[in-house]
């Protein structure tokens, strides 16, 4: 065909394929949730958020003023202070803020980290300055002359100075201070964390989070004087994961260590500092500040929803102050967790502390016992929290006027929205257009989640009860069982199932798997993984429920993990994460493993025997603490998870691939390398090694993790061998964790030989595990009417969806479960976690799920027969695994639509090149937002542009139009690709 007609042809099928949104769509979709004055916000953790309810306030989102993309506004926002005189205000972002490169107007070196700078001496914050730094980590200070301020590095090793040169800030010429920490083990780069200064101006004291140490710097020479290990040695947990530094004076340091809940006191009066005390704490300190004679610290405690009150003299603990509600809005009996406290602020004149509660998404309002100066032994006037004040989602930071009438907060997120949103790409239709031009509208879902900037007035009396009424209505604090008309189902549930079996998959959304059902907000034109291969999810959406209105509470894996596994993520996660996966620094400490060590294993022998290249260091993390762990309702440190729960519960369990060190797979090398055994059972090989003291006992060894090399077909077998035990013998668990991971896709190597080598197989073979799994338990005479299973995605960040980048599957299957229903109610995976501790009459877990509504809606009291046959995806015949008989036969394409599903478009060799460099071996190490891209052409072909303008239409609405007309069209597209012989091959 000649060149002018290909690109007519072209042009056409873009026209056809990204204009059928529009076909059946109406206006968007109206939800029990939309009501946005009354309710709020709805965010995917659940619940609402109403930042703009104080009288007086604004709301703003933080736009940098970027030459190369003027409307481009800033995610992450974390630390806010004020200048000594109280004029200026500085805010801080660190995080994921990356442009990516690829459009005309696009420039590299605005790809950074922003200092904003505001006049705060009117009635409204006036931006005046926006500065840049490649890399920033939280940290954040004044000089006490009011004359620079300093801003940590992060994992650039460094401190960035900026001077006062009259009415502007620029970098001293001798910034950044170079603080050469180096590598530690693993070849872990260090990270500038928290910073202070002294007060006479001369020094700062930066904590070094991934090294376990402060550095003191000599701010008039820009030089560093000393550094000092925090930890006490001789295998003696402490000083791990400093944070945040307050001094006293000239001579005294106090440092936040997150891993070992305690404040390390520092000496730094000397050449040689020296740590002098430690003072432990029953939370994990995040943030400190003194009160302005220095004589008392307080801490905000992230994990235990409290705010530690020292003397900085007796380094006693004097007082522990909740920030979760008053009393007498939210009892909180139960004493559960999720307030996440994480910044402090006094008033001017010191008798109230403002107190983010990061995971409420309020600021806690806190009357002090005798003020901030009271005497150690006065005890009979203690602080009370006398009310909260709704923010934005995720409140990082708070500061407060120097009048003390007005409060200044940063959050870190927000919804994502539909992704892509509306990115008109005009070069992907040109020919020798470039297919990336759409990367400028930055669309992977950390790129989407902004940062914003609240001010109010103080809010007192009257005002302040309404505010905290408020938050309490966006958290469902004031939950009324009656109200849900959930709980008599419910109980009725708890009498009929005994057994869950929770399924954790990997990262797709709606519209990639759904968006071709013949029900439900699905949109076709946005669909990678349709019905012809993933038959089995299409099955169990069309057998029982469709929850086409379900959201993964987590960005990514790392937050994802931990809102699958306890509803909830740390702060030091929502802290480091966005970090991480900028590829800027830090570790993926998220699933059980710190700095790339088991900590599952106390001692140095136990690490060693489970991986022998384990650094032979007794002072490396000992003991089992995890720096990313929640807290239990009772207050035990780590032991927030659902398994935790069940075990507590006296419930049996048996985990199959939640949280297993990776060190064996993937970039393992040598003797310690775990092959890829389809049986290990059979040999008595050790596969897994799970990461979590409390899952060794329960955790299948011969059932593998997290590996893209290996099929989840074999994985199931594994699940079925034992499950055939517990058949024969009565005795399946109550509750069962399956990881089947293939759906995250990578590894195209295929060195098992396996020829699962391409995302469609990978997706194939997981969608086939999942529908062995229900089968299993559909033809089970003793378990198929006692017990249910969940399976959903720990997120949903690898693709596009029309409505929203948290938007995800969710299949519920069981003899109490709807059949042929579409619900469209805003569900979350907090929601699955409370229904599942609701139906197995365990404790909840944290704030989050024992708030929210159990998944009522879903079930039924009557016990309904059900079966399930599982389906081999047609184009799973293709690869090595031994499937069975009757399904081995391909059969005939009927069409081409049939037949373009029959076998990957593109080979494994294709696939290797386009991500050559990428690191498949541990969750979302790659540039998702990239692979996202090669995911799409390389499945859906150079025929169809990369999805655009998706606004969050209900497209429930004359489904069967909508989808005829796509498949008419697509069917249209692929006789010109047959026709031009360009429609496969490498």
């Amino acid at each position: 065909m000649k060149k002018k007609n290909r690109f007519l042809s072209f042009l056409l099928l873009s026209v056809l394929v990204c204009a059928l949104p529009l076909v059946g769509a109406s206006a968007a979709a109206k939800t029990d949730d939309d009501d946005h004055l009354k309710n709020g916000e709805f965010i995917p953790t659940g619940v609402h958020i109403t930042p703009s309810a104080a009288k007086g306030s604004l709301f703003q989102p933080l736009n940098p003023d970027l030459a190369s993309d003027p409307a481009f506004t800033a995610g992450q926002a974390v630390t806010t202070t004020i200048s000594p005189d109280g004029k200026t205000l500085l805010i801080l972002t660190s995080g994921f803020n990356i442009q990516f490169p690829g459009a005309a107007n696009h420039n590299t070196a605005e790809t950074n980290e922003y200092v904003f700078v505001y006049d705060i001496s009117g009635p409204r914050p006036l931006k005046t300055q926006v500065l840049q730094v490649p890399n920033a980590f939280d940290g954040l200070a004044f000089n006490p002359n009011g004359k620079e301020f300093y801003v940590s590095g992060g994992p650039d090793d460094n401190v960035h100075v900026f001077v006062n040169r009259g009415s502007r800030w620029t970098e001293d010429t001798k910034s950044p201070i170079v603080l050469g920490n180096g590598k530690a083990v693993f070849g872990i780069s260090a990270a500038a964390g928290g910073i202070a200064v002294t007060a006479d101006g001369k020094r700062l004291v930066v904590a070094n989070y991934e090294h376990d140490s402060i550095t003191v710097v000599d701010i008039a020479n820009r030089a560093k004087l000393a550094t000092l290990s925090l930890k006490p040695g001789n295998g003696v947990p402490g000083g791990e994961y400093p944070f945040w530094v307050a001094i006293t004076g000239n001579n005294t340091a106090f440092v936040t260590s997150e891993r070992d809940r305690e404040v390390v006191v520092v000496d730094i009066s000397t050449a040689r500092p020296v740590v002098t005390g430690r003072i432990p704490l029953k939370g994990q300190p995040i943030r400190l500040i003194l009160n302005r004679n220095q004589t008392r610290l307080f801490v905000a405690e992230g994990s235990s929803d409290t705010v530690a009150v020292i003397s900085t003299t007796s380094h006693k603990v004097l007082e522990e102050i909740s920030t979760t509600a008053p009393k007498d809005v939210f009892e909180n009996s139960r004493g559960y967790k999720g307030s996440s406290p994480n910044s402090l602020a006094l008033s001017p004149d010191e008798q109230t502390l403002y107190v983010t509660n990061a995971g409420a998404n309020d600021v806690a309002v806190i009357e002090l016992g005798g003020g901030s100066n009271a005497a150690e032994d006065e005890h009979s006037q203690k602080s009370k929290l006398v009310g909260l004040i709704p923010t934005g989602w995720y409140p990082n930071s708070v500061s407060v006027s120097a009048d003390g009438n007005m409060l200044y907060v940063v959050n870190g997120k927000s919804n994502a929205g539909p992704n892509p949103a509306a990115c008109v790409d005009k070069a992907s239709i040109q020919p020798g257009g470039n297919q990336n031009a759409c990367t400028a509208a930055n669309q992977y879902v950390w790129q989407l989640t902004k940062a914003g900037f609240l001010t109010l007035p103080v809010p007192h009396g009257e005002d302040l009860e309404e505010l905290t009424n408020q938050v309490a209505r966006n958290n469902r604090y004031h939950r009324d069982s009656a109200q849900d008309g959930g709980d008599g189902l419910m109980a009725a549930l708890r009498n009929k199932v005994q057994h869950v079996i929770y399924i954790v998959k990997e990262n797709r959304t709606y519209d990639q798997i759904l968006g071709d059902l013949d029900k439900g907000n699905g949109d076709p034109s946005i669909n990678v993984y349709p019905r012809a291969i993933t038959p089995n999810q299409h099955a169990l959406a069309d057998k029982f429920v469709d929850l086409d209105n379900f959201y993964d509470s987590g960005e990514v894996s790392g937050d994802g993990w931990n809102w699958s596994t306890s509803a909830r993520a740390a702060d030091t996660i929502e802290k480091t994460e966005p970090v991480n996966y900028a590829d800027r620094g830090l570790t993926y400490d998220y699933e059980g493993a710190n700095r790339n060590i088991n900590v599952g294993y106390a001692t140095l022998a136990e690490r060693q025997a489970a991986l022998p290249t384990t650094p032979s260091d007794p002072n490396l993390l000992p003991g089992t603490a995890d720096v990313s762990a929640p807290d239990s309702p009772d207050g035990e440190a780590g032991t927030g998870y659902l398994w935790d729960s069940a075990l507590r519960a006296g419930k049996s369990l048996r985990n199959y691939g939640f949280f297993i060190d990776l060190a064996h797979y993937g970039s393992a090398v040598g003797p310690f390398k775990i092959p890829l055994l389809t049986d290990p059972f059979a040999s008595g090989t050790q596969v897994s090694f799970a990461t979590k003291e409390a899952l060794r006992p329960v955790t299948d060894i011969y059932f593998r993790g997290y590996d893209n090399a290996f099929p989840d077909f074999y994985r199931v077998k594994e699940w079925e061998r034992e499950f055939d035990k517990f058949e024969s013998d009565g005795n399946l668990p109550n509750l069962e964790f399956v990881r089947v991971m293939h759906d995250h896709t990578g590894a195209f190597g295929d060195p098992g030989h396996f020829r699962v080598n391409t995302p469609e197989l990978q997706t194939a073979d997981n969608d086939y595990a999942v529908g062995l799994i229900v089968e299993k338990i559909s033809k089970s005479p003793r378990y198929k009417d006692n017990t249910l299973i969940f399976v959903l995605e720990d997120d949903s960040q690898d693709g596009p969806d029309h409505v929203d980048a948290h938007r995800s599957i969710l299949f519920v299957a069981g003899a109490n479960v709807k059949q042929g229903a579409v619900i469209s109610k805003k569900y979350t995976t907090v929601s699955v976690i409370s229904t599942i501790v609701d139906v197995l009459g365990i404790d909840h877990l944290g704030l989050n799920d024992a708030d929210a509504e159990p998944m009522a809606d879903i079930f039924t009291s009557k016990t309904q027969k059900w079966t399930f046959n599982s389906i081999v995806p047609e184009i799973l015949k293709s690869s090595t695994l031994p499937l069975p008989i009757s399904a081995r036969k391909i059969k005939p394409a009927g069409d081409l639509l049939a037949a373009r599903h029959s076998k990957p478009l593109r080979d494994a060799s294709w696939w290797e090149e386009k991500t050559k460099g990428f690191d498949f071996s541990v969750e979302d190490k790659i540039d998702a937002a990239a692979y996202n891209r090669i995911l799409w052409q390389g499945i859906m072909g150079d025929f169809v542009p990369y999805p655009t303008a998706r606004s969050g239409q209900d497209l429930r609405h004359n489904r069967k139009q909508l989808l005829a007309q796509y498949r008419k069209n697509l069917q249209a597209r692929l006789s010109l690709m047959a026709a031009q012989n360009s429609g496969g091959g490498k």
